[in-house]
């Protein structure tokens, strides 16, 4: 199980291929095995090596402490881009892991050729507001939800009303949502979840110059896409993809769409 050190912490990560790297970077809670089943095999197809990192706190990687904020998650990121990656990399993250990728991008742009942020936004609002004072609470208060209600909950926050309307794909999701749920009383992830988007980030944003593709999807309900289109707005020279058909676990419900869009950016964009 391949990891390094990084700010006393272990960072857990696994890699595939050979060719120009790609750090992947998890949401709120998840593995980097999270982009195995879609995203690395189609990277590696496609001539990259693939890097997907476990954030402290989550995974095999080292407990979070509470307090933890995004600049150290960027931290690690840093850390692995120049001691695993060596040198300038693609990165790509989806929800926490879009965030990530954002800050990085400003504090650290020669570790980065490119960048796709997925679900994600360059502001909050009263809605990504409440409910990230709500996973707050929940996390706070150390309360362990049935399964079944975890899963049914999830999967309307996360998932496409084509998705759901469907009685197969629908019970498949609950069946797999049911076997992992969000365990609130994980100090991982209680502290992952104080990691969230607080302040008005577009001005700041106007200083990236790294190439950018933000991807939002179309029944996003956590970050909608004209999140993503006012994110993109926000970088300077940023593309902009909107994927039909998927709610905020985009990555994993349109998987092609998603594939086909990344590869043919990263294709545009050598290390």
């Amino acid at each position: 199980m391949p990891s390094i050190v990084a700010g006393g912490v272990t960072l857990h990560y696994e890699e595939a291929g050979r060719g120009d790297p790609v750090l992947l970077l998890p949401g709120t809670g998840a593995r980097g095995r999270t982009w195995a089943l879609h995203q690395i095999p189609a990277l590696v197809a496609a001539g990259h090596r693939a890097i997907a990192l476990d954030n402290r706190g989550a995974g095999k990687s080292g407990p979070a402490a509470p307090g933890l904020t995004v600049g150290d998650l960027v931290a690690d990121a840093a850390a692995v881009l120049e001691r695993v990656a060596g040198g300038p990399c693609h990165v790509v993250g989806t929800s926490l892991g879009a965030f990530i990728t954002q800050e990085l991008l400003l504090v650290r742009p020669e570790l980065t050729a490119s960048a796709v942020v997925m679900a994600s936004r360059a502001r909050p609002d009263p809605i990504s507001l409440a409910l990230a004072a709500a996973d707050r609470q929940l996390a706070e208060a150390g309360t362990a939800l049935p399964p079944a209600y975890d899963a049914v909950n999830r999967a309307l926050q996360n998932l496409s009303p084509r998705t759901l309307a469907d009685p197969e794909a629908a019970q498949d999701w609950l069946d797999i949502l049911e076997m992992s749920p969000a365990d609130w009383t994980d100090p991982g992830l209680r502290a992952q979840a104080q990691v969230t988007m607080d302040t008005d980030r577009r001005a700041a944003y106007a200083a990236i110059g790294v190439r950018t593709l933000v991807m939002s999807f179309a029944d996003d309900l956590i970050a909608p896409p004209a999140c993503g289109r006012e994110l993109a707005a926000a970088i300077p020279g940023a593309e902009f993809v909107e994927i039909p058909g998927a709610g905020h676990y985009g990555y994993l419900e349109q998987p092609s769409a998603v594939n086909d869009a990344l590869v043919r950016f990263l294709e545009d964009s050598p290390a």
